[in-house]
């Protein structure tokens, strides 16, 4: 697995239980990332800083500052794909509610074939701009970038930018996603497992709570413009007909 480097993909493992930290070495090593392990977060965060990842498994319950703090710290200055691993499933919907901007959840015990299937769901999803790389201000996409419309919303979908009216929105990679897929097939109701393919790249049935909740932050996020994404109940979600 290369990156576009040119050299094999990185790896950061945020651990601080060795046996679990020793499976997700071999499962990563094994999918040919070059891995480079910690046992807290703030050698964590030190280790995004200096070894530059394109991953990053983080543990939730680490010493010291605990792994939402740590990938806090970490979203101030990469933008690099993180899997958040708990111990409980219960924790996953709040975890994502505190949008903590892990891009996917794992809970204990998971299996390797599960972290694999996770970590190829995202590398086939591109990457935003880092924040640090971010211009100020309303930029226009470039004349070949596909640009979509729906109401007060409009999406520039190779520029991976998402704007209300004026104001650009600040979606995490997921709700960009998202709403790119249900912006692009108005008329279409999505069901979850549908989403779950699309976005996440996983058939894995029982995630479906992480479309909801992700859902749930997107519309918290586009305002006045949340009426748009439509519940269909017992089925999915879809946007509104203008």
């Amino acid at each position: 697995m290369d990156d576009a480097r040119g050299g094999e993909r990185r790896a950061v493992v945020v651990e601080d239980d060795e046996d679990i930290r020793s499976l997700i070495e071999f499962t990563l090593t094994s999918q040919g990332f070059e891995v480079r392990s910690v046992a807290t977060g703030l050698d964590g965060v030190e280790a995004v800083r200096t070894f530059d990842p394109d991953l990053v498994t983080l543990d939730l319950g680490l010493p010291g500052i605990d792994g939402i703090e740590t990938c806090r710290r970490i979203r101030e200055t990469s933008d690099v794909y993180i899997v958040m691993i708990t111990a409980r499933d219960e924790e996953i919907d709040r975890l994502i509610g505190l949008e903590t901007g892990a891009d996917d959840f794992l809970s204990k015990p998971f299996s390797p074939r599960e972290l694999q299937a996770r970590v190829n769901a995202l590398f086939r999803r591109p990457r935003r701009r880092t924040a640090a790389s971010e211009p100020t201000g309303q930029v226009l996409p470039g004349p070949d970038n596909e640009v979509l419309g729906h109401g007060p919303l409009r999406v520039d979908v190779d520029g991976r930018r998402a704007f209300h009216g004026e104001a650009e929105l600040p979606l995490t990679r997921t709700e960009f996603d998202l709403l790119t897929e249900l912006m692009r097939t108005p008329a279409r109701v999505w069901t979850r497992e549908a989403l779950l393919r699309s976005v996440w790249g996983t058939d894995w049935a029982t995630d479906t709570h992480l479309v909801e909740v992700h859902v749930g932050n997107l519309r918290r996020k586009l305002g006045e413009a949340a009426t748009l994404v439509r519940t269909v109940r017992g089925v999915g979600y879809r946007m509104d007909t203008l």
